[in-house]
């Protein structure tokens, strides 16, 4: 009996971790580095909360013993992936309707495969949201995770040209808002870099502390995406000089060459404490006020409920739980 519940359980976690994601791989100047640089998150489940000390790098990260060299004013790459080494483009990069923003920020660093990262970050990137005419939900409007889904979960990053040599971590950030203002879900993984050819020195205001730059009621965070949006603060401070910004539903794919390390190393599948306990008390019932949405079947960790909605509400063979009045998931 016990071996049914654990098998039963394990299962359970399996299906729902595959709604979440992970940056994974990282580029420079196009070519593929693989994970050799990349502090990898234990497993693809959200970090719990936006203001605990897993918001810098993810639960239980460490260094790892390499770095990526990236010429200051160079492009680099950073890739998210739902599964483990999953690198298909058929595949979502996020799903299950994880929309939100896209943020990269960098801290200058002693020692990249060794510092903590408790300095201050300055944001080098961002893509948050902008408007479709004619929608009255902002679910269907457009987002940087639409953009990173549309790119094979590749999001190029310019690392500004006048910031000083030497060792960065690089933090790459999904705040996914389907459960929000209730329960943000960020996904974070930091990079290991060695700035060469910079000049100059960081800027003396802008930079932000990991916890500390975010807070639950931040407007981009504390916000019910599923109503009709008239903008869109983008959470912590504003992008530094020398970094860039796209706009939703613009984002030009960034360009990728060959591969430079053949044999990338692979994640640590361990599913986290926190996930669990979050899996195992969400709510089963539909969600208030849906329209039914014809005979179609919803897909796996689709949309199937919520204030609003008019599309599927069948789930079929899974079940439809309701993560908050605005929005349930096919589960």
């Amino acid at each position: 009996m016990k071996t049914t519940v654990v098998s039963l359980l394990s299962a359970f976690l399996a299906g729902n971790a595959a709604a979440h994601s992970t940056f994974q791989q990282f580029w420079v100047n196009g070519v593929d580095q693989g994970t050799s640089c990349a502090r990898l998150p234990l497993s693809n489940s959200p970090i719990r909360g936006v203001t605990g000390a897993d918001i810098r790098c993810n639960a239980g990260t460490r260094p790892v013993p390499g770095k990526c060299t990236v010429n200051a004013g160079g492009t680099v790459i950073v890739e998210m992936h739902a599964q483990f080494n999953d690198r298909n483009c058929a595949n979502e990069a996020i799903g299950g309707q994880h929309y939100g923003p896209v943020i990269v920020y960098i801290t200058k660093v002693d020692d990249s495969s060794r510092d903590s990262g408790d300095g201050l970050w300055y944001k080098v990137y961002e893509n948050g949201w902008s408007a479709v005419p004619g929608t009255t939900r902002s679910d269907d409007d457009n987002w940087g995770v639409k953009d990173l889904n549309r790119c094979c979960g590749k999001v190029g990053v310019k690392i500004p040209s006048n910031i000083p040599s030497g060792d960065y971590l690089v933090r790459a950030e999904v705040i996914a808002l389907h459960s929000a203002p209730t329960e943000p879900q960020p996904y974070v993984t930091c990079y290991q870099i060695t700035v060469t050819g910079g000049s100059g020195s960081l800027p003396s205001s802008g930079g932000v502390r990991f916890p500390g730059a975010y807070s639950a009621s931040d407007p981009g965070i504390g916000v019910n995406i599923h109503g009709d949006l008239t903008q869109y603060i983008i959470p912590g401070p504003p992008v530094m000089p020398g970094g860039s910004s796209d706009t939703a539903g613009s984002m030009q794919c960034p360009a990728t060459g060959g591969t430079g390390n053949p044999n990338p190393t692979t994640l640590r599948t361990t599913t986290t404490a926190a996930f669990t306990t979050a899996a195992t008390t969400a709510r089963t019932t539909t969600a208030p006020a849906t329209t039914p949405g014809g005979g179609a079947t919803c897909s796996q960790w689709g949309q199937c409920g919520g204030v609003g909605w008019t599309g599927c509400t069948n789930c079929g063979s899974f079940r439809c739980v309701q993560l908050n009045d605005y929005y349930s998931q096919c589960q």
